[in-house]
């Protein structure tokens, strides 16, 4: 996995599935661009492995903040 410190993202797909991901901030800039540039399959180097994505069937994408957080808030 690339360098950084890992983000989750969600990823939504046609029919209502969801796969989330802790990605690096350079992973998840490549998919962005992925999905704006074209379609077809796109590879992403998450924490867990690489996941092959369809990219005409992303719905949405959403990362969360790159705040730490600690206990509760």
């Amino acid at each position: 996995m690339a360098s950084g410190s890992p983000r989750r993202v969600s990823i939504g797909f046609q029919g209502g599935q969801v796969l989330a991901l802790r990605v690096s901030d350079e992973q998840l800039g490549s998919l962005n661009q992925a999905l704006v540039s074209g379609s077809g399959w796109h590879d992403i180097d998450g924490e867990d492995g690489p996941v092959r994505v369809a990219l005409e069937e992303v719905v949405y994408v959403s990362a969360d903040k790159d705040e730490s957080h600690v206990g509760f808030g």
